[in-house]
């Protein structure tokens, strides 16, 4: 698991303090989901994408290099790895 930094308002800290049994972490990937609901990506494919794609051998910072939404992974996944689009010859 990758952890990540995130800024959060004074009063966001108070309030973790004073409830120190609340799981920001939890808060957090939840907030993600809604997002991703919002946009129409399921979670769950979008975790199948990714362990296709590491399948692959992708890195997740290649993965992350290559494509910027939900749509480029799944093309990604789909496109074996080192073929071109049609069309495009490789570059040697």
């Amino acid at each position: 698991m990758i952890t990540r930094s995130v800024t959060i308002e004074e009063i966001d800290d108070l309030y973790l303090v004073w409830n120190d049994h609340i799981n920001a972490s939890a808060l957090y990937r939840r907030a993600l989901r809604e997002e991703m609901d919002v946009r129409g990506v399921d979670p769950d494919e979008l975790r199948d994408l990714l362990d296709r794609a590491r399948e692959q051998g992708y890195t997740l910072e290649e993965i992350a290099e290559e494509t910027n939404r939900f749509d480029d992974l799944q093309s990604l996944v789909e496109e074996p790895r080192g073929c071109s689009p049609a069309g495009e010859a490789p570059n040697d």
